[in-house]
């Protein structure tokens, strides 16, 4: 069964085009364009305007590379929330657009649960914890009793905000996340930062307003280095704190900051420390997709799910344990 996928939560517009063969993920095309603001962060209605000047060609190009035609496709997925509402919207209206014109079944799909659901579908993982990092969202996640249930998550911005607020403060251009990595990767000294784990949550506006006035007082390389280390440790604590309390052996990290080799490399020692099984899909992979967006629309529909076109209102703040996962045991 083949679906085709629209993925436009915030930055990025992408369509995946994804066939459901004996279970198993089998993707045809993936191809993505990303908004970038001349500057400041993502400005919703231009990064809306930005997809729906897109989205037409890469539907297009998503069809041709995957060498299908457009009447194999059988049904369409789209991001149905959380995220911007411009965005959002320019994404649902042209997954109605697809389904109405093709005659094809409809499923949104909650974007939160799509990162866990590629992640394990690509990495051959069962049932780990997911640390969900990226601009907008940073969640600890795991499955119990029929949802995906929120063990942790931040109190104020994501980790992605948290990184490119700081870009901006230093002059990087979005997205600040890899230029960060490598300006870290030549600091030498730790600065102390305000270390700001509340409970299973975490807040990072605290230890961005503290780098900021380390600017004149440090180096910025040692200050990039202190930020990642800062934030990531209390990452990985409160990623221990679910596996232990969930008594789950694998982890899963996912999200664009996953992209952070030394993120990457700090949650898969926290993992060996515990035996257990540390996973994470290609970088590619990692960032909003429509891949994603597709797999998880194809185990919806397989499980009962489907939407009519009145139910395709986009969810703002559609919250990763409202969803029903009806897909799993």
């Amino acid at each position: 069964m083949i679906c085709l996928g629209i993925e436009g939560t915030a930055h990025t517009i992408s369509v995946g085009i994804v066939d459901k063969v004996d279970e198993k993920c089998k993707i045809l095309s993936h191809i993505s364009r990303t908004y970038k603001p001349e500057g400041g962060g993502i400005h919703p209605r231009e990064a809306a305007n930005h997809h729906a000047k897109h989205i037409p060609s890469i539907i297009e190009e998503s069809i041709e590379k995957a060498n299908i035609d457009v009447k194999e496709i059988d049904m369409i997925g789209f991001s149905i929330g959380p995220g911007l509402g411009p965005c959002l919207r320019t994404a649902a209206t042209s997954a109605r657009t697809l389904a109405l014109l093709l005659k094809k079944p409809i499923v949104g799909v909650n974007h939160c649960i799509a990162h866990l659901e590629i992640g394990r579908a690509l990495t051959k993982c069962n049932d780990p914890v997911l640390l969900y990092v990226s601009g907008g969202n940073t969640q600890v996640i795991a499955f119990m009793r029929g949802r995906y249930r929120v063990f942790g998550e931040t109190l104020d911005i994501g980790i992605g905000n948290c990184l490119d607020k700081f870009g901006r403060e230093i002059g990087l251009s979005f997205p600040a996340g890899p230029k960060i990595e490598k300006l870290a990767k030549k600091g030498n000294k730790y600065i102390s930062l305000p270390y700001s784990v509340k409970g299973m949550d975490v807040s990072f506006s605290g230890i961005l307003t503290a780098c900021i006035h380390l600017l004149k007082k440090e180096r910025i390389e040692d200050i990039c280095y202190s930020l990642q280390e800062t934030c990531f440790s209390m990452l990985a604590e409160v990623t221990e704190r679910a596996m232990a309390h969930t008594e789950k052996e694998e982890v899963l990290l996912s999200g664009g900051v996953a992209c952070n080799e030394r993120l990457k490399e700090i949650i898969k020692k926290m993992a060996q420390e515990r035996n257990a099984k540390f996973f994470s899909p290609p970088n590619e992979l990692l960032v909003d997709n429509g891949v994603m967006i597709a797999w998880t629309a194809l185990l919806m529909y397989a499980s009962g799910i489907e939407h009519k076109i009145e139910e395709t209102n986009i969810k703002q703040n559609y919250r990763t344990d409202e969803v029903e996962i009806k897909w799993r045991n």
